[in-house]
């Protein structure tokens, strides 16, 4: 079961593993601690953090999530978003 539906406000965390020893993050920096709309479930998935290092992956939800472009990149127009991938351990609810 999945926590989000579409349409729903989403924050990527803004957690920094790599600093803790962690290595293989499938989260982008730039969008950590950015909020997005989630636009569809894409299925669940073995979590490519754990299958990385051949550990024991439990499935997790993915999500297609829609982010606008300005505030992230400079290099944009108005109205300019993008679609990114992002695992649901990586999402909390925005407000």
């Amino acid at each position: 079961m999945s926590r989000f539906d579409a349409g729903d406000p989403v924050r990527v965390r803004d957690d920094w593993p790599e600093a803790r020893g962690r290595v293989h993050i499938r989260t982008p920096h730039y969008l950590r601690g950015r909020e997005g709309v989630v636009l569809r479930l894409l299925g669940a998935f073995p979590n490519p953090e754990d299958l990385a290092f051949a550990r024991p992956a439990e499935k997790v939800p993915l999500y297609h999530v829609r982010f606008a472009q300005d505030g992230i990149w400079s290099e944009n127009r108005p109205g300019d978003e993008f679609l990114v991938e992002i695992y649901e351990h990586w999402l909390e609810a925005a407000a």
